[in-house]
């Protein structure tokens, strides 16, 4: 695959993960009975949903900012990561495997993001720490 294939689904998997999680927070942040509803429904407690809903938008706007920030998309993924999982098992515990198939569709498409987001940003370490880390692995 190119780089600009990879660019392309990349940048499409940021827009629709935004578009997503931005949804939610807006969801969250607005008291939207549609979302509250759900999730007080799963005993989440009310400042909780708010917090959520700030932490979301946050990393929507760290996740939509081109070239910078890389570090800190990292932990946008994994914070994506544990929203999903945590809602899927929440739902799965308390309401059915139906109402957490969001979740599975969620991750699928977050996942694809990430795995783009690696191949176009190669983890570096500082100080020629990548060279070391080659040879370990070319010695193994």
């Amino acid at each position: 695959m190119n780089t600009k294939t990879t660019k392309v689904i990349y940048w499409t998997g940021a827009a629709l993960t935004s578009l997503w999680f931005g949804a939610s927070s807006f969801g969250e942040l607005t008291k939207s009975p549609i979302v509250w509803d759900i999730t007080l429904k799963l005993g989440y407690p009310p400042h909780f949903i708010y917090l959520l809903g700030v932490a979301k938008l946050l990393g929507v706007a760290v996740l939509l900012t081109p070239n910078k920030l890389l570090r800190l998309k990292e932990w946008v993924f994994a914070g994506l990561f544990f929203d999903i999982i945590f809602a899927f098992f929440s739902k799965l515990a308390v309401l059915n495997f139906a109402a957490g198939i969001d979740a599975i569709v969620a991750s699928i498409m977050v996942g694809v993001t990430y795995v783009m987001f690696r191949k176009l940003y190669a983890a570096k370490y500082g100080n020629g720490a990548t060279a070391e880390v080659s040879q370990i692995l070319v010695k193994a």
